[in-house]
């Protein structure tokens, strides 16, 4: 049967699955039969249906009036001789084996020969219920995901026996009726949605329950880091933890594999009563059964977990589904993002974390629980063997453009779009920012502001330092104070002006004037080794680039005169508990978290993000050009004092200075 054959679908099951895509093939113009075993629930079906299509009708979703679409919809009791000339089915009963077989075998004999029959089974095996049917190669599964009539996404999968003609039928009907379907070529119970989110979902559990994360730092992590709608443990409350774990019971039953790594901790709640918020508790108190509370989850919590342990099995359940054949990569990556709602796809997450680090994930999780779940499917060591690590080499599950890069004398502009990152390249100096770096970062910034390429900039140093400020060694050389003082100021004040979004990344030493660069730039990320401070009362100055002023703004004025009369390096621990800058991460993530953060900024748009940065900076800026121009003449007239040129003096020769107040 051709897609252009079907006019009229039966729907088995009326309940909040079935009554919803029989709203979406009658809004789509089939005539639709809608069965069920009583008229009670039918009724109940239909004003459900008559609710929803008026909601539609009020945002202009549906041209057609309410009861024009509900007049191809006709309720029927049970299955009889009135609705045989169906051309196509959507089975829609409780996920019962012996309930779905029976059905089927009704209809093998109701309905003609040719008529396809699809079942919207989640969990349970095709295969197993096509058996049921004298013809199992005219059965297939149409996965629709609730609410049918909002969510675009729609699973068909083949038995062991489904026609590739019944396939395909089904797979262009779903785009017919306005869906985005992905085809799975293979009978896998749970199809790719409900394997990926097991996966997730177990792996989570067995990281609580072997005691390498709480149950709200993974929450943390999978919102906050990884864009999850919702955490694993909060989504698990919501939708009741009977559900999975009745699922999982039922695949038990069937002979069939668990899709999730072995966690005790589900069945004991479920045995207690703790269903979730359907019971009060479950992972989380809430007020009132049935009452849902969104719980709190600090965001500083994200930082405590490699978001790698939480998506390595799943990674690895999608690499092998990938490998066999069963379903494209593209596709995969299709239903976790329109399924469960994710921001990337898995494979896109794995490029983005890198093959390497999601294989060192799985050998820990190997080693605390000795579950072949994490045996590494062999593609994933394959790519890992030809360096197909992702983005970070150019080439993963997907290729990658390779980074522009560009060296100048003083810094490196590399360009990977949409982000370009400015390397501060004198490591021999700790990245001292001189007359020509200065130039160079400032010349860099007006190119990138034009390149339609880049939405984000990343300034950060190469060595051991972020920068260890001004260069010292010039502060006696030829030029005027102010002249001095001003390049300083100028070059901040382009870093702060600049249109677009700019990341300070500092690694190491964030001194003087390379933490004043920092302090110009609008989000900052320090390695968890970083100290940061103004030394420059040291040398009988004060921070001339900003320091007394956006420092203020930032840590208020009781913490900005610690930091400025004292001269001595703070942690970045205690940088991020007063505000100066926004995360602390292991040195070894500086990069990439830098990156993961640019990342979804860039995927917002620049003109709002540019609006965004202009009204909430400009909330201060007539304050700060008055203390700006003020602090820069004061650093100017203390470099010509006596005291200056002796700590200058002093700091070369690496000597106490003596100072005189003159």
């Amino acid at each position: 049967m051709k897609v252009d054959d079907i006019k009229k679908i039966l729907v088995v099951g009326a309940g909040t699955m079935g009554h919803g895509i029989a709203e979406v093939f009658a809004i789509a113009g089939y005539h639709v039969y809608l069965s069920d075993v009583s008229e009670d629930i039918l009724n109940k079906s239909l004003n459900n249906i008559r609710w929803s299509l008026s909601k539609l009708k009020e945002k202009d979703r549906i041209k057609e009036t309410v009861d024009e679409v509900l007049s191809r919809i006709r309720p029927v009791v049970g299955l009889n001789e009135s609705v045989s000339d169906a051309d196509f089915v959507v089975e829609a009963s409780p996920e019962i084996i012996d309930l779905k077989r029976q059905i089927f075998s009704t209809l093998d004999k109701l309905l003609s020969p040719n008529t396809i029959l699809a079942t919207n089974t989640s969990t349970l095996p095709v295969t197993s219920i096509a058996e049921a049917t004298s013809k199992p190669e005219r059965v297939v599964a149409m996965h629709f995901f609730n609410p049918p009539v909002l969510m675009e996404l729609v699973e068909v999968m083949k038995g062991e026996k489904t026609n590739d003609e019944v396939a395909l039928t089904t797979y262009e009907l779903a785009k017919k009726i306005g869906k985005k379907p992905i085809l799975i070529k293979k009978d896998v119970p749970g199809y790719v949605v409900n394997n990926i989110l097991g996966a997730v979902s177990g792996t989570a559990c067995l990281l609580v329950e072997k005691g390498l994360a709480d149950i709200k730092e993974v929450d943390a992590v999978t919102m906050y880091k990884l864009g999850f709608p919702m955490g694993v443990f909060i989504l698990a409350d919501y939708s009741g933890l009977d559900i999975g774990y009745n699922a999982l019971r039922s695949r038990e039953k069937l002979g069939l594999k668990t899709n999730r790594p072995p966690c005790s901790m589900v069945e004991e709640k479920v045995k207690r009563g703790e269903l979730g918020v359907k019971s009060g508790k479950g992972y989380y108190q809430y007020p009132a059964p049935g009452k849902y509370q969104k719980p709190e989850i600090p965001k500083e919590l994200a930082e405590k977990l490699n978001p790698a342990l939480i998506l390595c099995g799943a990674v690895n359940v999608a690499s092998r589904m990938y490998r066999e054949g069963i379903v494209t990569k593209e596709e995969i990556d299709l239903a976790v993002k329109l399924g469960l709602n994710y921001p990337k796809g898995i494979f896109e997450y794995a490029d983005e974390i890198g093959i390497d680090e999601i294989l060192s994930a799985m050998r820990t999780l190997k080693d605390i629980s000795s579950s072949d779940f994490y045996d590494p499917d062999p593609l994933l060591l394959e790519m890992q063997k030809r360096n197909e690590l992702g983005k970070k080499t150019g080439k993963g599950f997907y290729e990658y453009k390779k980074a522009e890069e560009k060296k100048l004398d003083t810094i490196i502009v590399r360009i990977e779009e949409p982000i370009a990152t400015i390397i501060l390249n004198r490591p021999e100096r700790l990245n001292a920012i001189n007359g020509r770096m200065s130039e160079e970062i400032t010349n860099t910034l007006s190119t990138l502001a034009e390149d339609q390429r880049v939405r984000v900039v990343i300034i950060t140093g190469s060595g051991k330092a972020f920068s260890a400020g001004a260069d010292v060694t010039g502060f006696q050389q030829s030029g005027s104070p102010a002249s001095r003082a001003i390049f300083r100021k100028d070059l901040f004040s382009t870093v702060a002006k600049f249109p677009k979004p700019v990341i300070a990344a500092i690694n190491g030493f964030a001194l003087g004037g390379g933490l004043e660069l920092a302090m110009a730039c609008d989000i900052r990320i320090a390695s968890s080794n970083a100290e940061l401070g103004q030394p420059e009362i040291n040398l009988a100055l004060i921070p001339g680039g900003g320091g007394t002023q956006r420092l203020t703004r930032l840590v208020g004025r009781g913490w900005a005169k610690y930091i400025v009369f004292l001269g001595e390096r703070i942690s970045a621990s205690l940088a991020r508990e007063i505000g100066l800058i926004e995360f602390v991460v292991p040195p070894e993530k500086l990069e990439e978290e830098a990156k993961r953060i640019a990342l979804k900024i860039a995927e917002k748009s620049p003109l709002a993000l540019a609006a965004a940065k202009l009204a909430i900076d400009s909330t201060e800026e007539r304050e700060i050009s008055t203390g700006l121009s003020l602090e820069s003449t004061l650093f100017g007239l203390l470099l010509t004092s006596e005291d200056s040129k002796e700590g200058v003096r002093a700091f070369m020769e690496k000597r106490k200075p003596q100072f005189k107040g003159v």
